[in-house]
């Protein structure tokens, strides 16, 4: 199995457990006299073999990507730089959201508010971090799918 399949296979896993989640909570309680529409003992069954599932998968994953080095560095490390850049861009892109509103004035007298850092410049900033992100983003999507990994 490559590793990008099992990243998707994992995100189904996770859906699965959420729907069996909602099914569950769905199921609990019944009005005295009635049934339930399913047997909540066979859905908890049924989480513990997903949550198990999903226990070793996410093992293996974890282990590929400490043993996987692409460009003399662990997988984790490039997951880790694109997490970090993603939270940089996101706190940039709301100061330049923040910092572009123009405040109207209905006359000379009313206070002006002004931006107190260069948009442009800060906007520069954001898209070469974006650009990073794609970068490193393509790198891990190609390295995901050369990657075998083990999963038992």
């Amino acid at each position: 199995m490559k590793l990008a399949e099992a990243l998707q296979e994992r995100a189904d896993l996770n859906r699965n457990i959420e729907q069996l989640r909602v099914r569950l909570e769905n199921n609990c309680i019944v009005q005295e006299g009635e049934t339930t529409a399913e047997d909540p003992i066979e859905l908890i069954k049924e989480l513990d073999l997903s949550v198990e599932k999903l226990n070793k998968l996410m093992a293996a994953i974890n282990l590929t990507n400490c043993t996987t080095i692409v460009d003399n560095k662990p997988l984790t490390a490039m997951i880790a730089q694109k997490d970090a850049l993603s939270v940089k861009l996101s706190v940039y892109r709301d100061v330049i959201n923040t910092a572009s509103r123009t405040a109207y004035r209905a006359t000379r007298k009313e206070i002006r508010i002004l931006s107190a850092i260069d948009v442009k410049e800060l906007q520069k900033k954001a898209d070469e971090i974006a650009k990073n992100i794609r970068q490193i983003d393509n790198k891990l999507q190609e390295t995901n799918w050369k990657t075998d990994i083990d999963f038992i």
